[in-house]
């Protein structure tokens, strides 16, 4: 809309815009808001209340019918808000997802894949081992979207004597796979240590992965989930919380909306929000997919942030070290501006420990916008927007 078209462009006359808007909190109902502005404030007012994520329902000449806020003047103060008329609509519910595939294949009847090939994640002087697996699908009906995982079945026996049972995966490749073809899926996979009674321990399924040769043949099981699938909507803001292999799904994500191989490939999809990744990781060698997420910065600017939280090289404010919470809490102004907007989803995903943190900053960046996180948190799920997957 042209709003300087909206009226003759004497100085006195005064213009009425309507809005809808969330009152500046993301979850009250949704209601019409009217403001009062002179002319020659109109356009830079409609622009700030576009930025703001409300919907302009329309531009009309004159003062707004009903009783006028006290203080609202034609001499070119700033606009006036009136109360709440009515309410229009509520939070959107959460999309079904009906045609997304899931347990194609059961433990009972998994499907062989093959493996293609396995690579190092990790620059030199990475702590741990963190890998790049993917596997051909071919000759089976496996399918998948971006934000599923699938189940693993290692080699051998359990100390029990019995079949090892599956491991889940959250999936690091998009549907079309790394090649682009659709028969192929990758994870990526940091291979599990511990110590118990003294003796370095390794993980059963992960070991075995990151030691499986190109060429061996793997159980797989799944697809699984809904919980982290992105929406349809292409202009939905999409804020990514990931620490260590918790980047899987935020990669498939990231390759469907700025891989240009993938974007070829999307005709029904293109992208055109904003998506926002927050990383954790202790050094900068474990930094995972970072030359892709690097291309992706320098392709699509306008749409893609990518904030780093390195806890062993970067202090928080406190002297301490830097953690994706302390970087979630330095950016809570864009964070709640981005979450009033219905069309903004956010994920997460990493170990169960980085819940906590995430929620004791955005408990305190709630609190200081007049929000409670503990009522807001469970209505961003309910509205599906609020996505969570830690292990």
């Amino acid at each position: 809309m042209n709003v300087l078209s909206a009226a003759n462009s004497g100085s006195s006359q005064m213009m009425t815009i309507t809005v809808q808007d969330f009152s500046g909190s993301p979850f009250p109902a949704a209601v019409t808001r009217r403001f009062v502005v002179p002319f020659e404030q109109l356009q830079s007012t409609y622009g700030r209340l576009m930025r703001s994520g409300a919907k302009i329902l329309e531009v009309s000449n004159g003062s707004a019918s009903g009783p006028t806020p006290a203080g609202s003047s034609t001499g070119g103060s700033a606009p006036t808000q009136v109360q709440p008329t009515t309410t229009v609509k509520t939070p959107r519910k959460k999309a079904a997802h009906a045609d997304v595939p899931v347990n194609t294949y059961k433990p009972k009847n998994p499907f062989t894949g093959k493996v293609i090939s396995n690579e190092s994640l990790l620059k030199e002087g990475a702590i741990g081992r963190v890998n790049h697996i993917t596997m051909d699908l071919s000759g089976g009906d496996l399918r998948y979207v971006e934000g599923q995982s699938i189940g693993i079945i290692p080699d051998g026996l359990a100390d029990n004597g019995k079949p090892h049972k599956i491991r889940l995966y959250s999936i690091a490749s998009t549907r079309h796979g790394d090649n682009l073809v659709g028969n192929t899926v990758s994870l990526c996979v940091r291979q599990l240590q511990y110590e118990k009674d003294g003796e370095l321990i390794n993980g059963v399924c992960s070991t075995y992965l990151c030691d499986i040769e190109p060429g061996a043949p793997v159980k797989i099981t799944g697809p699984v989930g809904k919980e982290m699938l992105l929406p349809e909507d292409e202009e939905a803001n999409v804020i990514m919380l990931a620490t260590g292999t918790g980047i899987a799904p935020m990669r498939a994500y990231l390759r469907r909306m700025f891989d240009p191989g993938e974007r070829t490939k999307n005709q029904g999809y293109g992208f055109r929000g904003k998506a926002w990744l927050f990383m954790g990781v202790p050094t900068t060698p474990n930094l995972l997919y970072e030359e892709e997420f690097q291309s992706y910065l320098s392709a699509y600017p306008e749409h893609f942030r990518y904030t780093k939280a390195i806890s062993r090289e970067q202090k928080n404010k406190e002297g301490g070290r830097m953690y994706i919470q302390h970087r979630v809490a330095e950016c809570a102004d864009e964070i709640f501006e981005l979450i009033s907007m219905e069309s903004t989803h956010l994920y997460m995903c990493g170990l169960r420990g980085m819940e906590p943190g995430i929620d004791e900053a955005m408990t305190a960046a709630a609190a200081d916008r007049g929000l409670d996180w503990k009522t807001l948190r469970p209505q961003l799920k309910k509205a599906g927007r609020w996505h969570v997957e830690t292990y």
